[in-house]
């Protein structure tokens, strides 16, 4: 029963913390809105999060795990809002439509291959490492800013709060992996708890400095949440 209990727990916290950490995106839509314009940003983040999300419900309902749906069935309503809203107000309307086809291939390829596929281990193994790919890849792409911010000293370039809400986020989703024995879920998240962590402790090597004027806003590609 406390085993029962922990797991209903820790996964109603880490469902909480994930759709809190998804709806950060309507700051940046909100932005667009007001500026009717999305500028020089990029859509990927936003389409990388909606197959990311996507692909993690697919995997959801293979394993039969009801937080795992729920959170990415939020994730991928939320980003695929997102997705529309940055279409609506973006100039280069012919590359954002080349992003959804290209991720569209992969839901396609995905979604027949489970359909036809009788083994559901199998299944279940081979959409878990395409998760576990794609949530490698996204964890990956901060690696830049990160370079820049060890070559200027300056950590003016990293959202600190998106990146305290990713750190017990990654966090959250280790321990729950870790309770339900899932390396699916654990090995991903891990990675990108230590990324977050790596972040912070720039933070602590180079302090942020004081914005002379106007307001700073950070790149897209660093406020984008994931699971």
């Amino acid at each position: 029963m406390d085993a029962i209990l922990s797991k209903g727990s820790l996964g109603t916290l880490a469902t909480v913390a994930t759709v809190l950490q998804f709806l950060t995106g309507t700051v940046i839509c909100n932005r667009y809105i007001r500026k009717k314009s999305t500028g020089d940003t990029s859509a990927f983040p936003f389409i990388s999060g909606f197959l990311s999300c996507f692909m993690w419900l697919k995997y959801g309902v293979l394993t039969e795990e009801s937080t795992v749906i729920l959170v990415n069935f939020i994730g991928s309503a939320l980003f695929f809002t997102y997705t529309v809203v940055f279409f609506i107000f973006c100039v280069n309307k012919r590359e954002v439509i080349r992003q959804m086809m290209l991720i569209s291939c992969i839901i396609l390829s995905a979604t027949v291959y489970t359909m036809f596929e009788s083994d559901v281990e199998k299944s279940v193994r081979i959409v878990g490492l395409l998760c576990c790919c794609l949530a490698v890849l996204f964890f990956a792409s901060p690696l830049t800013t990160l370079t820049h911010v060890i070559r200027t000293q300056n950590t003016d370039s990293l959202p600190f709060p998106i990146i305290v809400a990713s750190f017990f986020v990654c966090f959250l989703w280790t321990a729950y992996g870790v309770l339900i024995g899932d390396r699916f879920i654990q090995v991903p998240n891990l990675l990108g708890g230590i990324l977050a962590g790596i972040q912070l402790t720039l933070y602590v090597i180079y302090p942020k400095k004081k914005a002379s004027s106007g307001p700073r806003y950070s790149p897209l590609v660093s406020e984008n949440p994931i699971l």
